[in-house]
């Protein structure tokens, strides 16, 4: 009877044990990739929530006709991002894509100053005359702006 309160003890220590091995392994791994995770928002979405000015975010929408404007003694690149809804402004220092231009798609990944202006830390552009990033299209059917061609 004895030998059998071992083993039982034995075996419920290993099995706790490994609970809080996997329990720890788990935390790790979620408080890591939390930190790691970069967030898509429309400008719409992003009027809408609380910011975090440290995370790096994605913002996308349409170029805004007529706000591309290029300082040649900052060397920052300017524009607006609307989803046809809200706008947001965006400072960039770079090489902007050679088919950025606007009323075209555009997803900026950067830090957000406060809920309608962006430090873009990249802009990534469309590559064909056809092709919209398919967060844009989502969030343009959202608000009812997007139209098929």
């Amino acid at each position: 009877m004895q030998k059998m309160n071992i083993k039982v003890k034995k075996r419920l220590i290993t099995i706790l044990l490994s609970m809080l091995i996997l329990v720890i392994a788990t935390l790790l791994i979620t408080f890591n990739l939390r930190d790691n995770i970069i967030y898509f928002y429309s400008p719409t979405e992003l009027q809408e929530i609380i910011i975090d000015k440290k995370n790096i975010i994605r913002v996308g929408g349409l170029v805004k006709d007529g706000s591309y404007k290029y300082s040649e003694e900052t060397k920052i690149y300017n524009f607006v991002i609307t989803d046809l809804k809200n706008e947001i402004n965006v400072s960039f220092v770079g090489i902007i894509p050679n088919l950025f231009a606007e009323n075209k798609g555009v997803v900026v990944e950067g830090v957000a100053k406060d809920s309608s202006s962006i430090t873009a830390l990249k802009v990534l552009a469309k590559h064909d005359e056809n092709y919209m990033p398919p967060e844009v299209i989502d969030a343009l059917k959202k608000n009812g702006k997007w139209q098929s061609e």
